[in-house]
């Protein structure tokens, strides 16, 4: 754990921050590699802040199928190829991941600036085999998060578990999930994301710049990207005609679990003071079959490592992979709901697991802005239980 309390340590700042428009499994980016919609943004983001290199970039994926998409990501771009890179995988929190390390590296003095963040593509996530002298047996696409499992639904199952655990009802849910839509809308129609969200002809402009750099098939784009899953007309009714997804007697349905997401966002981080200032970042493990809890425990961890309570946040951020996470805010946090998510969440935008992280982080400066506050909180869940938090602090001028 990491905190602003050591004197011998740099202030780290946020300089800039990017993310593409979110793509839903097999529509918009279904033939656009993951590290070529990484490199995308890490171009704007460079050509946005005027920086030319760093000397580290940190990038979250969850589901390329290993290697060191990091490194392809930072090769596709206009980076040097000098900048070495890494890739972090913990799964859903793997942006968050590698945010705290980008943000640790700086303030202990082995970096200046470090592009952090990451990328996902479900669409072409592949198919992989167990080796032949492993005992588990076949082909997979869904990695195992647990040794208590191993199973393709297991982050639904997971979901399922944290209902049952805290007893959560299905009139409970939809409030949350109707809110999360309603919020997207308004923001896109305020524009409140605009500065931190590329714009849709600018990501198909970049995307074709990568790709024919480096000879990579035209991936086919029908129309310039957006925030492909914001639904405005969804209602209870549609809600309540959504089957279950794991049986009779279960409550998760596609309507209060994230689809599969394309996507990818990044941070640039540094020592330069700019309008945000990382105070603090945790990160928080726990029961692997509960995997849901990881936002609100490295909420819990974080809050009590600065001495801070909720009252003291302006702005919240929670990865809603599923609505029992809105749900587990709501409960705890109950007086503090409306500073919570108010662009709307992850249910609305998508979860495109390796970027999400940082995600949230660009909509958590948004959302200080709308508000004019002070200190936001961005928390995110990963499967196998582990969690990240991260609290800034909005540099506001005298």
């Amino acid at each position: 754990m990491s905190n602003g309390n050591e004197t011998s340590c740099r202030d780290v700042y946020i300089m800039g921050g990017l993310r593409s428009p979110i793509g839903v499994y097999r529509g918009q980016y279904k033939t656009t590699p993951p590290e070529v919609l990484g490199a995308a943004v890490i171009d704007a983001l460079l050509e946005r802040t005027g920086y030319t290199t760093v000397d580290r970039v940190y990038c979250g994926n969850a589901v390329a199928g290993g290697g060191n998409i990091g490194r392809l990501t930072a090769l596709l771009s206009s980076l040097p190829e000098t900048v070495p890179a890494v890739t972090v995988d913990m799964q859903c929190a793997s942006a968050g991941g590698a945010l705290e390390w980008a943000y640790s590296g700086i303030r202990a003095g082995l970096y200046d600036t470090v592009l952090a963040g990451g990328t996902e593509s479900s669409s072409l996530q592949p198919l992989r085999t167990y080796g032949d002298d492993d005992y588990r047996e076949g082909s997979y696409r869904v990695a195992q998060f647990s040794p208590h499992e191993r199973d393709e639904l297991a982050m639904l199952k997971g979901a399922e578990r944290t209902m049952q655990k805290y007893q959560v009802r299905a009139d409970e849910l939809t409030p949350w999930i109707l809110r999360s839509h309603q919020r997207a809308v308004l923001a896109e129609k305020e524009g409140y994301l605009q500065s931190y969200k590329l714009d849709g002809e600018d990501m198909e402009r970049r995307i074709a710049l990568v790709s024919e750099s480096y000879g990579i098939p035209q991936p086919i784009l029908t129309h310039a990207p957006v925030d492909e899953c914001i639904r405005p007309r969804m209602s209870e009714r549609l809600l309540q005609r959504m089957p279950s997804l794991l049986g009779p007697n279960t409550l998760t349905t596609a309507g209060n679990a994230c689809l599969t997401h394309d996507g990818a966002a990044f941070l640039l981080l540094g020592t330069q003071p700019s309008r945000y200032r990382i105070a603090a970042v945790t990160a928080w493990a726990g029961n692997p079959l509960y995997s849901p809890e990881g936002a609100m425990e490295a909420t819990k961890q974080l809050l009590t490592q600065m001495g801070l309570t909720m009252a003291a946040i302006d702005a919240v951020e929670w990865n809603e992979a599923f609505a029992v996470i809105d749900v587990l805010f709501g409960r705890r946090y109950e007086a503090y709901t409306e500073r919570y998510n108010r662009c709307g969440g992850a249910l609305a935008y998508g979860h495109p697991y390796g970027a999400s992280g940082a995600i949230i982080v660009l909509h958590l400066m948004a959302s200080l802005e709308c508000c004019g506050g002070r200190y936001g909180l961005a928390a995110i869940a990963g499967a196998g239980g582990v969690g990240t938090a991260m609290l800034i602090e909005r540099m506001i001028t005298k």
